[in-house]
């Protein structure tokens, strides 16, 4: 009777080890762009986007263009990313302020992204360009109901 308990306790205990092998292989790291530069496995880097590179091959759907590490002082010096995206150019992708892409860097050094999240904070600004301000609309709204 014990024997069976053993048994079914190590079975139980390789599927969970299993499982979650299985769970950790499939997540995918945010890492810097000078992790993501040096990672031979798919990874989530973040950075802005430097419109002033960008190029789109519409024949091939191949849009390429750099990014740069968010936090920089200065978008001139900060470490920079190549990164190749092959599909549609995002609708919005003009007026992103940074993306997040997932992919691995390529034998030709270039980062090639399978997926591609833009940034964009146009919903959050007025007509002239300046953001909301949540107060403001309460105050206002209080105003109203007086």
């Amino acid at each position: 009777m014990k024997a069976k308990y053993i048994i079914g306790g190590v079975i139980i205990v390789v599927f969970l080890a299993w499982g979650t092998a299985a769970f950790f292989k499939t997540t995918v790291q945010y890492v810097s762009i000078e992790e993501a530069a040096a990672s031979n496995r798919t990874v989530q880097v973040m950075g802005k986007i430097d419109f002033d590179v960008v190029k789109y091959n519409r024949e091939d759907s191949r849009l390429e263009f750099e990014i740069y590490d968010p936090e920089a002082a200065d978008a001139a010096t900060a470490r920079r990313l190549d990164v190749v995206y092959y599909g549609v150019v995002p609708g919005n992708f003009d007026q992103a302020t940074s993306v997040v892409v997932k992919g691995k860097p390529d034998s030709h050094g270039s980062f090639v992204a399978d997926q591609m999240l833009i940034k964009c904070p146009s919903k959050y600004q007025g007509e002239g360009g300046e953001y909301q301000d949540g107060t403001k609309h309460d105050q206002a709204m209080g105003a109203a109901e007086a």
